[in-house]
């Protein structure tokens, strides 16, 4: 019975997965307003019917799709422990976002489209589990600058700086393959931009 519960679960895990990157495709591509159902299920290669019977429409996969992307970078993405040394937490974050920036970009496009648009669906999140989250990583910050381990910089600033710098590379990634004179970037571009990055951002808070 177990083993049934855990192959359905399996199922539909790897079903909504399925789902969601096709959805992540066609926001991206559409908008909000603009994205269908129909077109989500085409690029699924999927029943619209399948769809329904993991979301009640459109607006219930957008917001089950953006609690997704939020889930999944507060997991994979956070590498800012005060047990850790400044250097290395940076510089493992810092990476870990730009190499998000390159293989989802997608991800980080509908969230800046979320936000430059009010936040309508992640206005709650934005003033609960992240205002929580976001104290938890400025006091790690806070407690490595109290030790001289790091400059007295602002630690909120710090975070928006490195936010805005790696997810550039994926919400303005046109305007970046344009600048380089180049179609698009390869795993080598991407290594520079961690190592440049790295270095800039680590230098600016003294860490040697």
């Amino acid at each position: 019975m177990a083993k049934a519960k855990m192959s359905e679960g399996s199922v539909r895990q790897k079903n909504k997965a399925i789902i969601f990157n096709a959805a992540k495709k066609e926001f991206v591509t559409y908008g909000f307003k603009g994205a269908s159902i129909k077109r989500i299920a085409e690029r699924a290669n999927i029943a619209r019917a399948n769809i329904h019977y993991y979301f009640q429409d459109k607006t219930d996969l957008y917001q089950q799709l953006l609690s997704n992307i939020v889930e999944i970078w507060n997991r994979d993405y956070d590498t800012l422990n005060a047990e850790l040394e400044p250097k290395q937490a940076l510089s493992a974050y810092i990476r870990a976002k730009v190499m998000h920036s390159k293989d989802d970009p997608d991800s980080s496009r509908i969230f800046a489209s979320e936000l430059i648009h009010g936040a309508p669906v992640l206005n709650e999140y934005l003033n609960s589990d992240f205002k929580e989250w976001l104290k938890s990583k400025v006091a790690v910050i806070q407690t490595w600058i109290d030790k001289g381990l790091i400059d007295n910089v602002n630690p909120h600033h710090l975070l928006f700086l490195i936010w805005s710098s790696t997810q550039h590379y994926a919400d303005f990634n046109v305007q970046v393959i344009a600048a380089l004179d180049k179609d698009a970037m390869s795993d080598e571009d991407f290594e520079g931009v961690v190592s440049s990055l790295t270095q800039i951002i680590l230098k600016g808070c003294g860490i040697h």
